[in-house]
């Protein structure tokens, strides 16, 4: 006997008794099996999904977002992105399929990161994976907790198993008593990033409310239809950068849209009704696509820094049909108040930069215009249209640039640069702390700032200096724990740590055998 968690229709849930069945012959009972060696095993679970007749799903997202040098995810569960984009919107219900460990650890970092209500969870066994029933208890699920006094729509995702299995959330209904249903499949073997799995949902809900505006009337903003033309602007990015951007465009008469991932449904309209997107962020391809088939024109970039701004500027005015008096005014209003700002709070030390939040070339574009002396630049999002600009800028000055760049890329840069600042994700950071070089973790401590116009560039600086300065420190706190040891030798020993290399290497020779045997099926 094994317990099952189940869904109670209101975003709790209850442990109940369930005795479990197989059928490792079927694609739900592969998948399952292929689930159980974790997040590791992307390669057996996307075979799975084939078989399950997702060919076309995982086609598509292979062209959306395409896979780098490593085929599985490095950083957190991609999951989290569609999930916190979700989680921020008013009126929106989340409601999560897969494993129990991947809806813990899911709900767990979205509470820690500020999520305010509950997460709505239809659990499974491998009977109801294998028979079907967790289908109906989806469906079941969302009928019992539409509602249209408190939600405007319920976001259903299915995580790797559910994906892996084929369970077809295309199949339920778009609407319940008025409350949109959408479902989309989040899985860790096609979405690389978190970042990415962003789009996943906010192009589904754009594809939403574009058909319901083709279909007749739909809601207008809060506060109504300004006077002026608006640019949508796709990407989350800090509070005060769209009110930035909206001055910036004032001397053109245009003013700034709705963000997407918007924060409620009825600004998907609005983002709809804009006559031109600035795709801030250059990973948004399936939003992209929604907005393209609107016939709304695209601009790539960011107004960051001089360089930057300008170019965006006279990308945003082309977009509209402006006059280049229009353009020039607008750049002639906003860039010395960048100058400024940027000679004002200059940087000094060589910086190497990397993340998997999409913004890193432009907070790279910003640190250069600021005096550093940036060497490398990593991000674990791919290339697209709307980065090329940042990236050919980069380029021109010599600084390297990898897309899908892998952990082991940007450790190895940190290692043969010894930059006086190492910007990255976790790991990378504590890679630099461990050879004394201060560091700063992007996430929180970068992409958490403003970036845009003069705001951006003296908040940058601001803490980028504070971690340089922090060098001789870092060197004490080297020299206070030396001898210590590292990895599984850490600590204070009487004596030597016992190795065993003989026990290290069986276990390696088992691994190496299982790699093989997994080959070995793949090929049949």
């Amino acid at each position: 006997m094994s317990e099952e968690v189940r869904y109670d229709g209101a975003a709790e849930v209850e442990v109940i008794s369930a005795e479990p069945a197989s059928s490792a012959a079927s694609p739900a009972g592969q998948a399952a099996e292929a689930a159980s060696a974790g997040c590791h095993a992307t390669g057996e679970m996307a075979a799975a999904a084939r078989r399950a007749g997702q060919s076309e799903l995982l086609e598509q997202f292979a062209k959306d977002y395409p896979q780098g040098p490593h085929d599985k995810p490095q950083s957190m569960c991609p999951a989290f992105g569609s999930l916190r984009v979700g989680l921020r919107m008013k009126r929106v219900a989340t409601v999560l399929s897969g494993s129990a460990c991947c809806v813990y650890g899911l709900t767990f970092v979205s509470h820690f990161y500020g999520a305010r209500r509950s997460v709505g969870y239809v659990p499974f066994n491998s009977e109801t994976l294998v028979t079907g029933k967790l289908f109906e208890d989806i469906r079941a699920a969302v009928h019992d907790l539409a509602d249209p006094a408190r939600y405007d729509a319920i976001v259903v995702t299915n995580l790797c198993v559910p994906t892996a299995s084929g369970v077809p959330l295309r199949l339920l209904p778009d609407e319940i008593d008025g409350v949109r249903i959408v479902g989309i499949d989040v899985p860790g073997f096609g979405i690389p990033t978190h970042a990415e799995a962003k789009d996943v949902l906010a192009g589904a809900m754009l594809a939403y409310a574009a058909r319901e505006v083709a279909a007749g009337p739909v809601a207008a903003p809060d506060g109504g239809r300004g006077d002026r033309p608006t640019v949508a602007l796709l990407g989350e990015m800090f509070p005060a950068d769209p009110m930035v951007i909206g001055h910036m465009l004032a001397p053109m008469g245009l003013a700034a849209g709705p963000v997407v991932p918007a924060r409620e449904w009825r600004e998907l309209y609005a983002a709809l009704d804009a006559g031109a997107v600035a795709a801030i962020h250059p990973f948004y391809t399936s939003a992209v696509r929604v907005f393209e088939d609107a016939g709304r024109p695209v601009v790539g970039s960011a107004p960051v820094g001089v360089d930057g701004t300008a170019e965006w500027l006279a990308g945003i005015a082309e977009a509209f049909g402006l006059p280049a008096e229009a353009c020039a005014a607008a750049q002639n209003a906003i860039l010395p108040a960048i100058r400024g700002a940027l000679a004002g709070a200059p940087i000094r030390g060589r910086i190497t930069l990397s993340g998997y939040e999409g913004s890193e070339l432009l907070v790279a574009r910003l640190l250069v215009e600021s005096g550093a002396d940036l060497a490398y630049v990593g991000t674990a999002c791919p290339r697209t249209r709307w980065n090329a600009a940042d990236q050919a800028w980069l380029e021109e000055r010599g600084i390297k640039v990898r897309f899908r760049a892998s952990l082991e890329d940007d450790c190895a840069a940190v290692e043969a640069l010894r930059p006086d600042l190492a910007i990255g994700t976790t790991p990378v950071v504590q890679k630099a702390k461990e050879m004394a070089i201060p560091s700063l973790y992007f996430t929180n401590l970068i992409s958490a700032r403003p970036l845009m116009g003069p705001a951006g560039a003296g908040a940058l600086a601001e803490i980028v200096n504070a971690a340089i300065a922090n060098g001789a420190r870092m060197e004490r706190m080297r020299d206070f724990f030396e001898g210590v040891g590292t990895g599984d030798t850490a600590g204070i020993w009487e004596g030597a740590p016992n190795l065993r290399p003989d026990f290290r290497a069986l276990h390696q020779k088992k691994l190496d055998k299982q790699a093989r045997a997994a080959k070995a099926e793949q090929r049949i």
